[in-house]
């Protein structure tokens, strides 16, 4: 299988007066797992369709190892495609629901179940060819719907929601071993989600849209540590987001104050900043907080609203003064409801900002 580099070059979709996608352009390396995300309505859906073939961009081009397929229908394109309900036929044996595009492409019965079986095997379900459909668990069936898309060899792998029908333990285990097998088979992907911890535990880099515009392309940690734009900071993780003053004299310094009490950190400005003069916000991480004793130094005192256990450690929402409610991640696991607390940086440089029109 030979993986393919993808490119959207400027691509725009309008239906009447929406722009659904709007002079999007994204590169997606050869062998590389690239997630959009983005809210319902963001138009991630609709670019994953154009790449596909089933929307023609209105202004735009879809590029594929140097050369432009925006014209090609979809079934010219050899592209696998994953779908979020998987699309299986239930009165067909798993080989043959895997063997199924093979069909289309004239290939002999005898060499497409062969190529079905080493499709299944390559996703771990060699010894499932004969089995039914509904004898399959959410998890197994995902695998099929993969193996069914790989069985074409394709370039390129587009997958829609692919885990969005598992429960939540299977879809934890399930993210670990999608992405191992996409990196082991060795295509190329872009796969579409709403759901941050899915794009995070599979994607190489993530691709953040809103409103038709594509706001920022990272790696996980880039977009959660250093975020481009205030909506790139409210879109991915969890956050407090308050009003930032730069100290003066203070180079990569800015001051945060809440009841009064102004506290100074370092602070990380995105590259893509355009001004000094716009006013900033800094981005709060709850684990980057902690609790803290009251009056201790560089702490602002709060009150704990809400608490719940998360394993190795305890989520805390404290309502501070201003009417401000930050979340704080601690190993401080006794605090109850309703106790006075400090709540402090503990990881330092902060992200900060430019602030937007609302």
């Amino acid at each position: 299988m030979t993986a393919g580099a993808l490119a959207l070059e400027g691509v725009t979709r309008r239906f009447g007066d929406h722009t659904a996608v709007d002079d999007v352009s994204l590169d997606i390396a050869a062998g590389e797992l690239l997630a959009l995300i983005g809210a319902s309505g963001s138009g991630k859906t609709t670019t994953l369709r154009i790449v596909a073939g089933y929307e023609v961009p209105d202004a735009g081009r879809v590029v594929l190892d140097g050369r432009d397929i925006t014209a090609l229908p979809p079934q010219k394109r050899g592209f696998g495609m994953v779908f979020q309900h998987y699309a299986l036929f239930p009165h067909m044996p798993v080989e043959d629901n895997v063997a199924f595009g093979l069909e289309a492409r004239g290939i002999p019965k005898a060499k497409r179940l062969d190529r079905a079986r080493k499709a299944l095997e390559s996703v771990g379900l060699g010894s499932a060819g004969k089995r039914g459909i509904q004898s399959l668990s959410g998890g197994e069936q995902q695998r099929v719907a993969l193996a069914r898309a790989l069985v074409i060899e394709p370039q390129v792998l587009l997958l829609d929601e692919p885990l969005s029908n598992l429960d939540p333990t299977l879809r934890q285990t399930t993210r670990d071993d999608l992405r191992a097998m996409l990196h082991r088979v060795g295509v190329s992907a872009l796969f579409v989600t709403h759901d941050q911890e899915d794009a995070f535990a599979i994607a190489d880099r993530i691709a953040v849209i809103r409103r038709g515009k594509l706001l920022q392309v990272g790696t996980p940690e880039e977009l959660y540590d250093r975020p481009a734009s205030l909506g790139v900071a409210r879109f991915i993780g969890r956050s407090t987001i308050l009003p930032a003053e730069p100290v003066t004299g203070g180079e990569g310094r800015a001051a945060v104050t809440i009841g009064g009490i102004k506290r100074e950190f370092s602070v990380m400005r995105p590259p893509s900043a355009k001004s000094t003069s716009r006013e900033l916000r800094v981005v709060l991480r709850p684990d980057a907080l902690d609790l803290l004793p009251v009056g201790a130094d560089g702490a602002w005192t709060g009150e704990v609203a809400t608490r719940r256990f998360a394993g190795g450690n305890a989520v805390y929402r404290v309502k501070m003064a201003d009417n401000i409610m930050m979340e704080v991640e601690s190993r401080a696991m006794s605090v109850r409801e309703g106790e006075k607390v400090g709540v402090g940086v503990s990881r330092e440089p902060l992200p900060v900002v430019e602030a937007e029109a609302e």
